[in-house]
């Protein structure tokens, strides 16, 4: 079998494997914009689709869907609020241009779900198609923000910080982080969308903890 690191016959260097050769390619300024763009817009919408549900998630995103059903203060505004203690955390964990990165997505997803309550008003839906299909969205646009060395903020550092330094997987940790926000919903929301939601929850962490693995995949 041929390895990225194998020499020809004539002493020069083999070229390296484009799919799991190291070092990976690094994604361009362009790419960069786009995965932001793509993967908050697919996070938003799977929001949108959990707040129509009356449904809830793990991590700031669920904190701020349930400040929103006990409270009058819009989406848009609990997301971004609720994500501004974990800056500092970041900034000092993660450097610059990750909470620059960061920083960028959330006020994106805070600006899509405006977009999406005034283009894609959701008067009624399924609440276990929303539920899961939301949580898929999510976990798509996490997958595609951590491609692009960026994040949702809040619990989702933390996991990557963990995963980093101990290897115990992102999706692992968030789901820990998620069973208890999820607990707390039983104040909120009625005991079959917690149920529901918790069952939403594990399906998120579940696209995180198989999708998500650094080295694996080139492009970061």
């Amino acid at each position: 079998m041929t390895h990225a690191h194998d020499i020809r016959s004539d002493g020069t260097a083999a070229p390296t494997d484009p799919v799991f050769g190291d070092p990976a390619l690094a994604h361009t300024v362009p790419e960069d914009i786009l995965g932001l763009l793509t993967g908050t817009f697919t996070a938003s919408l799977g929001l949108h689709l959990l707040q129509a549900s009356g449904a809830v998630t793990g991590g700031t995103a669920g904190v701020a869907l349930l400040l929103d059903y006990a409270t009058t203060l819009p989406f848009w505004a609990l997301f971004a609020i609720v994500n501004l203690p974990f800056a500092v955390l970041a900034l000092w964990k993660k450097g610059l241009d990750f909470t620059v990165r960061t920083a960028v997505a959330i006020g994106l997803v805070s600006a899509f779900s405006v977009l999406h309550n005034l283009a894609f008003p959701i008067p009624q839906i399924d609440p276990v198609y929303g539920t899961f299909g939301g949580n898929l969205l999510v976990g798509i646009g996490l997958l595609i923000l951590f491609r692009h060395r960026a994040s949702l903020g809040g619990i989702t550092i933390i996991a990557l910080i963990v995963q980093e330094r101990w290897g115990f997987r992102a999706g692992w940790v968030q789901m820990i982080f998620d069973v208890a926000i999820i607990v707390a919903a039983l104040w909120v929301v009625p005991w079959p969308l917690v149920l529901l939601s918790a069952a939403g929850a594990v399906l998120l962490s579940l696209v995180l903890a198989l999708n998500h693995r650094p080295g694996r995949y080139v492009g970061h």
